[in-house]
């Protein structure tokens, strides 16, 4: 499924596949996401051109819509991966 719902001020491409999210354009892989059908998130990862847009916010609530359930992270978490899911 290919879908575009995000303003990036740039021309993108969304691929929704099973249990993962890609958004690019021609020259790049600007985010995606992957998880489980629980909506633990595996790895969740923003080019840092595109960070600070509010990319990742929105992957992770697509997570959620599609999977119905609140999203989570896997073990081990980064840092900065602690820092977005809001865990001390």
């Amino acid at each position: 499924m290919i879908e575009q719902n995000l303003n990036l001020g740039i021309d993108y491409e969304e691929i929704v596949e099973s249990e993962i999210i890609i958004l690019k354009n021609a020259n790049t892989t600007i985010a995606f996401v992957r998880y489980n059908e629980i909506a633990e998130v595996e790895y969740i990862f923003v080019s840092s051109p595109f960070r600070r847009k509010g990319i990742a916010t929105y992957l992770i609530k697509k997570v959620e819509q599609l999977t119905n359930h609140k999203a989570v992270p896997q073990d081990p978490i980064s840092p900065l991966g602690k820092k977005f899911f809001k865990l001390s």
